[in-house]
């Protein structure tokens, strides 16, 4: 049985805590594509420190987004290791 999409706001953050590991690249994908539509540029993904799971997953995912430009662990004051921030490209004026 298909569940229905979840529907969250984007803003610049983005808690993966509430995600399955299972569901973190997918939730990455559209996190990042309607961030990028959105034209914001600095993000914080937070996934926790744990044993590396989701935060592996995001980095593979940001690693081969055209859209993102940079990223690399967050500040102490802003998660650590335990969260990454991520920097855009600004998008075009139709949104890519």
């Amino acid at each position: 049985m298909d569940e229905e999409p979840v529907k969250f706001p984007v803003s610049d953050v983005l808690d993966l805590h509430t995600f399955a590991p299972r569901d973190t690249q997918a939730a990455v994908e559209a996190y990042l594509e309607e961030a990028h539509r959105k034209g914001l540029t600095a993000l914080r993904i937070i996934h926790g420190r744990g044993i590396g799971v989701k935060r592996e997953t995001v980095r593979q995912v940001l690693a081969r987004t055209p859209s993102v430009a940079h990223f690399g662990d967050a500040p102490a004051e802003a998660g650590g290791w335990g969260a990454t921030v991520v920097t855009l490209r600004r998008a075009g004026p139709n949104g890519h």
